[in-house]
């Protein structure tokens, strides 16, 4: 895993709760930086408790226009990463960061699409929609929930979007203040005119089940909704802690010079048996082939090889390492956010996949 310090431009008071936060990106790291509409980033954000805190946030910038990265950041009343951001980010600061990475994308840019957000959920949809109204040929509806008119984040990029677009581009607000919360019947019928079209919902997670339970009612499988999820890093990928792992590396040795002294004259286990696996690995425009022992994990194999595969947590909880099988089988020995409809379509997590089939063929593309 690379971690790249990265310096804030810009920083945009978008509502009185929400800020937008633009990173310059060096030229020799704008490979590296490549994305697509509706990824995120991973941000390190100071603590004095714990050194750092890692959080997950929706880039709110469309990749064709070779503008500055930018995510945006609401406050929540106990978020310490948000207010942190919203209270310090300042321009000429810097932040470290991981590439971007996640999986709540379009195939295409040139379908009709549907999409929901709910208060601060408008930042990947409005990635996608940019990108599908001024680089796709379809038709997008956006169906945008909030507390008030105030709460509106990019209440005027999408005034001006409708504006430029007003044959492709329908805009749905709901308002709390004035319609109360939006029930499963309100959002299937604003849904129903638009229901054959491909799904998109980010947004809190009462009101992403309600869209969903409302698309249902329209007769929309879950393989044809996208849901874009956000888990609590496990574990912090930024805080690398060398001393401690080698007092692990350590006492696994001394206890394994143990366990050899106990069993005494006792015959010696044979090693399990290498079956010659391998794997091949689309990353970055480049082939791998690599040799995949049994019982290795996909993300090891590929970080002992030298290859910068993207990560964060390493315990299944959150897509950043997440590609697409192209051949073969894998088996995920812990899964907390990808759906069996995602399964379905060859996705998985490298940081939890075990071989299972003699040869693998995986991509990143």
């Amino acid at each position: 895993m690379s971690i790249h310090r990265l310096l804030v431009a810009k920083v945009v008071a978008e509502t009185h709760d929400a800020h937008s936060i633009e990173f310059e990106v060096p030229a020799d790291k704008a490979d590296l930086f490549v994305y697509k509409p509706g990824q995120f980033l991973t941000l390190r954000v100071p603590s004095d408790e714990t050194g750092s805190v890692a959080r997950c946030y929706s880039l709110c910038s469309a990749p064709h226009d070779g503008g500055p990265l930018r995510v945006a950041v609401k406050r929540t009343a106990d978020g310490y990463a948000s207010n942190w951001l919203c209270d310090n980010a300042t321009p000429g600061m810097e932040i470290d960061v991981l590439v971007p990475a996640g999986i709540f994308t379009p195939k295409s840019l040139d379908t009709d699409m549907l999409l929901f957000a709910g208060g601060s959920g408008i930042t990947p949809i409005l990635s996608i929609l940019r990108s599908a109204l001024e680089t796709g040929s379809g038709s997008v509806t956006l169906i945008y929930a909030n507390r008030d008119a105030q709460s509106v984040i990019f209440a005027s990029a999408l005034a001006e979007l409708s504006r430029r677009f007003p044959e492709r581009l329908v805009v749905v607000h709901w308002l709390e203040s004035l319609q109360g919360l939006p029930s499963v019947a309100n959002l299937t019928a604003l849904a129903a005119p638009y229901a054959g079209r491909e799904v998109f919902i980010c947004g809190p997670g009462p009101f992403m089940d309600a869209v969903a339970e409302a698309m249902a009612a329209l007769g929309r499988g879950r393989r044809e909704i996208h849901i874009e999820k956000f888990r609590s890093l496990p574990r912090n990928p930024f805080e690398v802690e060398p001393a401690k792992e080698e007092a692990e590396e350590k006492a696994a040795v001394a206890e394994a010079e143990q366990d050899e002294e106990r069993a005494g004259d006792a015959p010696p286990v044979e090693p399990v048996a290498d079956d010659g696996g391998t794997v091949t690995v689309e990353l970055d425009g480049a082939t791998h082939e690599l040799a995949w022992p049994a019982q290795k994990k996909l993300l090891d194999v590929m970080l002992e090889a030298g290859i910068d595969a993207p990560y964060s947590c390493r315990e299944g909880a959150c897509s950043a390492c997440a590609c697409r099988i192209v051949d073969g089988n894998v088996e995920l020995a812990h899964n907390e956010v990808l759906d069996p409809e995602d399964l379905e379509d060859g996705i998985i997590l490298a940081c939890q996949s075990m071989r299972r089939t003699q040869s693998v063929h995986i991509t990143y593309e």
